[in-house]
């Protein structure tokens, strides 16, 4: 481990400020600012580059403001809130350019304006927190190991914020995290992940559904195993084990900017692969002769096929996308593919390029992957017309867009 001072270069993706060692070697700072001069000590050293820690800001960025939470620095939950939201989706923008140009090899990317959160503060409807070993409700922390305990959280949603303090936890052997999931109106969730495959007793003093999450799968211990979230006046179900991480302001932004961006007719057949819990298959199946979905998630799917039930022109395939893909009899006319952060699987990209859309629509949840498969969507004959930044997660690092790639 060295200790240096350097002047700061540029925002990179994942919350860190590029700078360069006297060596000549890049290095990756966290909760600093592009032009500050800092003294920093290096943690992690590679041969090519090294990850540090901030000592003290020797010249602030005029950029630079006051953080909200004071636990912010030493929790790992958020990157940016030493910066303005007006600057955070600046540079949100300017790293989804970067990372196109130098990873997806995309000269001019068409990035549009930023969508921007209604709600910058309190709109984490879902929340995972690890235990201390006080038994207390926290956060990883930011630069070590070790559990930051949280007494409030100016990102998560109010009703979360005032909850996560009545859950007193005592020590339970194989207990492993604890998460919170809010539905509209006063739906609430609590689920208990444990490597025991017993849940425990317990004493519940507010009406609260209660899952214990074990080797054997789901088990409710009290209320139902999910909740309802409503997106533009429309209730979905959204089981325990479901992924769901749009709020419902940004749900129906991403919604509505799908179904403009896809000129779909009553003729139209349209491909969903990853399809969740089935948010934006319930807005395009009434405009569609045909709507074929793909989920690997039992859970997701068992979601998938209560919330789109009034559809006779629906198809849920439950099992892996590059399983079912080989397998299919079917021209899309377009494929609507939202992947995990790893992005879309090598084999399901081939098989989304054999059926030959003339519009692939691909909702990204991470700017890396998304450059990765650009490369491939662009070397299979698809070309990007035009691409949409989405902020779900203000004050953290995370980048989500929609992308419009059609067949030249």
């Amino acid at each position: 481990m060295t200790v240096e001072e350097l002047t700061l270069n540029t925002h990179t993706y994942g919350g860190e400020t590029l700078g360069r060692l006297a060596d000549g070697r890049a290095v990756f700072v966290p909760h600093t600012l592009p032009g500050e001069k800092v003294r920093i000590e290096t943690v992690i050293e590679k041969p090519r580059y090294a990850k540090a820690r901030m000592l003290e800001i020797l010249n602030p960025s005029p950029e630079r403001i006051t953080p909200r939470c004071p636990h912010f620095g030493v929790c790992g939950g958020c990157h940016y809130q030493h910066l303005s939201y007006e600057n955070q989706l600046i540079a949100k923008t300017d790293i989804l350019i970067d990372q196109l140009k130098r990873i997806g090899k995309i000269e001019d990317p068409p990035v549009e304006a930023v969508v921007p959160s209604p709600q910058p503060w309190g709109y984490r409807v879902d929340a995972q927190f690890h235990i201390s070993t006080a038994g207390q409700l926290g956060f990883q922390a930011a630069h070590a190991q070790g559990i930051v305990p949280i007494d409030e959280c100016p990102v998560l949603a109010p009703a979360i914020d005032q909850l996560k303090p009545q859950i007193d936890i005592e020590s339970i052997p194989g207990l492993e995290r604890v998460s919170l999931r809010m539905g509209s109106g006063e739906d609430m969730m609590l689920i208990f992940e444990s490597s025991d495959p017993e849940p425990f007793s317990m004493n519940l003093d507010f009406p609260i559904s209660v899952i214990h999450r074990g080797p054997k799968g789901y088990l409710v211990l009290a209320g139902e195993d999910f909740v309802v979230t409503k997106v533009k006046e429309r209730a979905f179900r959204i089981s325990a084990g479901s992924a769901f991480r749009i709020h419902p302001q940004m749900g129906a932004a991403i919604v509505d900017t799908v179904l403009d961006g896809l000129p779909l007719t009553p003729s139209s057949t349209v491909l969903f692969a990853y399809a969740g819990i089935g948010l934006i298959s319930a807005f395009t199946a009434p405009h569609v002769r045909r709507l074929v979905a793909i989920e690997s998630s039992p859970s997701a799917g068992n979601d998938f096929a209560i919330n789109l039930d009034e559809f006779e022109n629906v198809d849920l395939y439950q099992a892996a996308v590059e399983n079912v893909l080989p397998t299919l009899d079917l021209k899309p006319d377009y494929i609507v593919v939202e992947p995990p952060r790893s992005g879309i699987e090598r084999h399901a990209l081939d098989g989304m390029l054999a059926l030959a859309p003339g519009i692939i629509v691909y909702i990204s949840t991470d700017p890396s992957t998304l450059a990765r498969d650009a490369q491939r969507l662009s070397h299979g004959g698809y070309s990007i017309q035009r691409l949409i930044p989405f902020d779900l997660f203000p004050q953290t690092y995370h980048i989500e867009s929609i992308s419009f790639w059609e067949k030249s």
